[in-house]
């Protein structure tokens, strides 16, 4: 069983050592690179990387390159902001004693974020299982803008990993913001407009409130106390904008 991790980039000078340094157990490591003005590309490649420079194509097209790109069947795909706990790099390092028949065609593993000083436990936040290994000829990465994921072939067989996806996404309450209104919303927005979505303004009044309580109170976000809080709120705007957003692009489509 040899592995390629995976990471496509774009300016993460700050974390790209630590995101190589977590997957340094893998048989290649391949940096898929999105023109970064800062040293990325040099720090990678300082950590063993192999480093391909290529144009922005979208989240899940970038990935699947990657994967297209590889040296191996079995992909590990990691972002910049995420590392490998030690009981999950044990998880996959087992695997390779395991009989090919013995294998699944891909791996499920949970997904814990560090949010406001803390590991996040509720508001839909965890374990918020993620398809990260897999073999390359039974999944594909699929999704227009936002929220990819590797889409597996009918009857493939997967099973959970032991072990967590480390996740430090979000640096601080002035960077969640603009990862919703610069990024999040604005790809959501089109994405459902895009597939034949619709709002209307009740739609739009009632987004925010729903995700504030889908979040901190189904989800339970209350046990995270006031990040919780802070991710329901910001759920919350990133709901009420998104529809928003979707209800300019209705109204100029109808005006052209």
């Amino acid at each position: 069983m040899k592995i390629t991790a995976t990471i496509i980039t774009f300016n993460e000078e700050e974390n790209i050592a630590a995101a190589c340094e977590s997957v340094a157990w893998a048989d290649e490591i391949l940096v898929v690179d999105a023109g970064s003005s800062d040293r990325t590309r040099e720090v990678a490649r300082s950590c063993g990387a192999r480093v391909i420079e290529r144009e922005w194509p979208g989240f899940a097209a970038q990935k699947q390159f990657a994967a297209e790109a590889a040296s191996h069947d079995w992909i590990f795909s990691l972002d910049a902001d995420e590392r490998v706990s030690p009981r999950l790099r044990e998880s996959i390092l087992s695997l390779r004693h395991l009989d090919e028949g013995a294998l699944a065609d891909g791996y499920r593993v949970a997904r814990r974020s560090f949010y406001m000083g803390r590991w996040i436990r509720g508001g839909g936040w965890y374990p918020d299982y993620q398809l990260r290994l897999y073999h390359r000829a039974r999944g594909r990465w699929q999704g227009a803008y936002v929220h990819e994921s590797v889409k597996m072939v009918e009857g493939a067989r997967v099973v959970i990993l032991e072990g967590e996806i480390l996740h430090y996404s979000v640096r601080d309450a002035a960077h969640h913001h603009r990862m919703i209104g610069e990024r999040y919303a604005p790809l959501g927005a089109r994405q459902m407009y895009e597939a034949g979505q619709r709002t209307s303004p009740i739609k739009i009044a009632l987004a925010g409130p729903a995700a504030f309580l889908r979040s901190f109170i189904l989800k339970g976000g209350f046990r995270d106390g006031l990040a919780g809080y802070a991710i329901a709120r910001f759920a919350a705007h990133h709901a009420f904008l998104k529809h928003l957003l979707l209800w300019e692009m209705q109204r100029k489509g109808e005006s052209e």
